[in-house]
């Protein structure tokens, strides 16, 4: 398994290890998402990102935290932690216009590691390079975890939003990929310690686009 993934998606506990036969092949950890656009002036600027992980993937976050408060140094120190990982994979994020990538900054914005319940929660902003025109234009965005190790997603089109000065002008939508059954075999004979080959870019073929199509 990528070092990368090590502290943001967790090491899988024993329980995993011996529930029932989907747990045993990819994905092994679900994050669900939102997003929310961040556009100003016409031109859209950041995707401030809210990442919800699963009780077991959570479990190790929510151990070395403790019972520390929300304001504790402890909650920045493994936030710094997950998001260093995150930025190693560039947000775990493609953004494209045109059919050309659209470049992120170096840095989020802001960003925070927090406690529901039993699990973490990961937010941040992602801001774009450069702010992007939206009258007339379309835009195309997924994020996922290309080993397909975690399955990453929003239930519905509503996880998605945009800010009230869009609303008349723009539309978003998600698109949910079905991968034929040879891939979708092919996922779950994959055991927690295996890789699929880079150029087969599973967990892209998995991946949801979200179209933004703005008038």
């Amino acid at each position: 398994m990528k070092k990368i993934l090590h502290r943001l998606f967790i090491t899988m506990s024993l329980l995993v290890m011996l529930s029932a036969e989907p747990a045993l092949a990819h994905p092994h950890s679900f994050i669900s998402m939102k997003t929310q656009i961040i556009a100003g002036q016409g031109q859209i600027t950041a995707l401030q990102m809210r990442w919800m992980m699963d009780e077991i993937t959570s479990a190790d976050l929510l151990y070395d935290a403790g019972e520390a408060k929300p304001d504790s140094p402890v909650w920045k120190r493994l936030a710094a932690e997950v998001m260093a990982n995150v930025l190693t994979q560039h947000y775990f994020t493609e953004f494209w216009h045109n059919g050309e990538k659209v470049k992120f900054a170096a840095q989020p914005s802001a960003y925070s590691l927090s406690r529901e319940g039993h699990q973490a929660v990961l937010e941040f902003t992602l801001p774009l390079a450069r702010p992007q025109p939206l009258a007339g234009q379309r835009y195309l965005f997924s994020t996922f975890d290309p080993s397909y190790f975690v399955d990453m997603s929003y239930e519905n089109d509503n996880e998605v939003l945009l800010p009230d000065e869009l609303k008349g002008a723009c539309k978003v939508a998600v698109k949910t990929p079905k991968p034929d059954a040879a891939v979708q075999a092919f996922a779950l004979s994959l055991d927690k310690a295996d890789a699929p080959p880079e150029e087969m870019a599973l967990g892209k073929q998995f991946a949801q686009q979200v179209t933004l199509q703005c008038q």
